[in-house]
């Protein structure tokens, strides 16, 4: 991971907790994260903490994995400009074959190196359109929580970061693993990447506690043909009022919902049982095995079968910087 100092301490945080303790007990060994700094030694964060730094910039090009975390403010009112060495650093990374990937205004650096020129990003949604005006060859995005365009990755601001630290997790070690992190980490397991950054929260809560309830209930119900009708009629609100107040709360559709969790509970029986693709069907709430095929090679890239074959036994770990 690549740190200067000054850097906002949230971002770099989150990294440092997901990728850079130790969970033997999931995959073991887990990734190996190192900070590289401008100046190994001490780096300091805005918040005046001080970060042990042992490597140096150029050692980002030896990764698998290269990080960027939010930058410091100074660079995003130009009245500081980002270090040199940290955008030559990036683009050998880059050069080298490393996965690039930024949290939150992180892009400003991915977008300096020229690294985004062509593609779709994201950033926080505040800086969205600074980074549109300096880099319009980048297709800025200010509406998701994060975009995955392969090998090049950038999220928005705060928990968005979280998410996309988590969503690699899912895409190299598996939705079990994913999982277990977020669980012992008591936040989400899985937030699509193209859920809303922003939520309107003026369209109230209900009077029973909200929308949680009637989640949880289709989370344990989803072997069934559910609707929008139903889960309304579990909310006690009519399917308009339900598809507006769920929308609100969560940035995206119902039926969009369901088919994410149906296809990250499809995920878990892959790896974790020996059912077959038809029982796997049947149990997510897909229907057929064929159903199953097509959802997976649109929103996962992989058959099933593949999928299995990768996580069914826990794949090998990489390098993480």
């Amino acid at each position: 991971m690549a740190v200067i100092d000054d850097m906002p301490l949230y971002e770099l945080a989150i990294a440092c907790e997901v990728f850079g303790g130790e969970w033997p007990d999931l995959a073991d060994p887990w990734y190996d994260l190192r900070l590289c700094a401008l100046r190994p030694g001490v780096t300091r964060t805005e918040s005046g903490f001080v970060l042990d730094t042992r490597h140096a910039l150029a050692d980002l090009a030896g990764a698998d994995t290269v990080i960027i975390p939010a930058v410091p403010y100074g660079c995003l009112k130009s009245d500081r400009p980002l270090p040199t060495e940290l955008i030559e650093a990036v683009r050998e990374a880059s050069a080298a074959g490393a996965r690039m990937v930024s949290l939150c205004s992180g892009a400003f650096v991915l977008a300096a190196s020229g690294l985004l020129d062509g593609r779709r990003a994201t950033t926080h949604w505040l800086h969205a359109a600074t980074l549109a005006r300096r880099h319009p060859q980048v297709q800025v995005d200010a509406s998701v929580l994060y975009v995955d365009d392969g090998d090049v990755l950038t999220s928005a601001g705060r928990s968005g970061g979280l998410d996309l630290c988590l969503h690699l997790v899912r895409r190299d070690l598996g939705a079990y693993v994913a999982n277990q992190v977020a669980r012992r980490m008591v936040v989400p397991a899985h937030r699509p990447g193209g859920q809303s950054q922003y939520i309107d929260l003026s369209v109230p809560d209900t009077d029973d506690g909200g929308l949680g309830p009637v989640l949880q209930w289709a989370a344990e119900n989803l072997d069934r043909p559910l609707t929008v009708a139903d889960l309304a009629r579990q909310a006690n609100m009519s399917s308009r009022t339900f598809v507006r107040h769920f929308h609100a709360a969560t940035g995206t559709t119902p039926l969009q919902w369901l088919l994410n969790q149906r296809l990250a509970h499809a995920q878990s029986l892959l790896e974790s049982t020996n059912l077959s693709i038809e029982q796997i069907s049947e149990r997510s709430g897909l229907g057929t095995a064929a159903n199953l095929r097509r959802h997976f090679s649109i929103n996962v890239g992989v058959t099933p079968t593949d999928y299995r074959r990768a996580y069914r036994f826990g794949p090998s770990n990489a390098a993480m910087t």
